[in-house]
C-alpha cells in the first residue's frame, strides 16, 4: 500500500500560500491594497483586520485611499497604519485616509531584494521541514506487513518530486517579484 501524500500536499500548499501572502504584503512597484494586509485597527473593542472595518483602493500608482464604514474610526485607522510598520504616513482627508506611496529608490529596492530573497527562504524552509516530517512517516512503515522496501523507495522518490514541484513555485516567485521590484 503506497504512502498517502494528502496531508503532505495540503501542507505544503498550505506554505506555499502564506509565503505569497507574506511577499504579496511586500511593497513592490506602486501602490496596492495588499500592503495594507498588516494593519490592525481598535475598533468597537477588538483588534480587528483593516479591511474589516474600512474599503481599500488604489486610485492611482502612488496613493492609497482607505473609506471607513464608521467615520469614527478615521483616528483608529490611521494610528494602526503607523504603528504597522509599513514606512507609509496616512493623512487624514474629510471622511477618508490617504496614503501617498513615494516611488521605490535604487537603494530601496535593493532592501526590498533582500527582503523578498529572506522570505523566499523562509517559505523554501516550511516546505523542507515538511519534508523531512513525512519522510520520517514513510520510514516509520520499513517492517510493517504489506510494505515492501521498494515502497518506501518509490514513496520517497515521490516525497522528492512533490518537494520539488513547490520549491519551483516559491523560485518562480521569486524571479517574478524581483524582476518587478528591479524594472523602473
Amino acid at each position: 500500500m503506497a504512502f498517502s501524500f494528502q496531508e503532505f500536499t495540503q501542507s505544503g500548499k498550505k506554505a506555499v500560500d502564506h509565503t505569497m501572502g507574506e511577499v504579496n504584503a511586500l511593497r513592490i512597484g506602486g501602490a496596492a491594497i495588499q500592503m495594507l494586509d498588516p494593519v490592525t485597527v481598535e475598533a468597537y473593542g477588538a483588534r480587528m483586520k483593516l479591511a474589516e472595518v474600512a474599503g481599500l483602493s488604489a486610485p492611482d500608482p502612488q496613493t492609497l485611499v482607505i473609506s471607513p464604514w464608521d467615520s469614527s474610526l478615521l483616528g483608529a485607522i490611521e494610528k494602526g497604519v503607523q504603528q504597522a510598520n509599513l514606512n507609509l504616513n496616512p493623512v487624514v482627508d474629510g471622511k477618508i485616509v490617504r496614503i501617498s506611496v513615494p516611488p521605490l529608490t535604487a537603494e530601496t529596492r535593493q532592501q526590498m531584494v533582500k527582503l523578498l530573497n529572506q522570505k523566499i527562504e523562509d517559505g523554501r524552509i516550511m516546505v523542507r521541514s515538511l519534508r523531512a516530517d513525512t519522510k520520517k512517516e514513510i520510514d516509520k512503515q520499513a517492517g510493517t506487513a504489506g510494505i515492501s522496501e521498494d515502497d518506501i523507495k518509490k514513496d520517497l522518490t515521490q516525497l522528492e518530486t512533490e518537494t520539488k514541484k513547490l520549491i519551483d513555485e516559491l523560485d518562480q516567485l521569486l524571479a517574478k517579484k524581483t524582476d518587478q521590484l528591479l524594472k523602473v
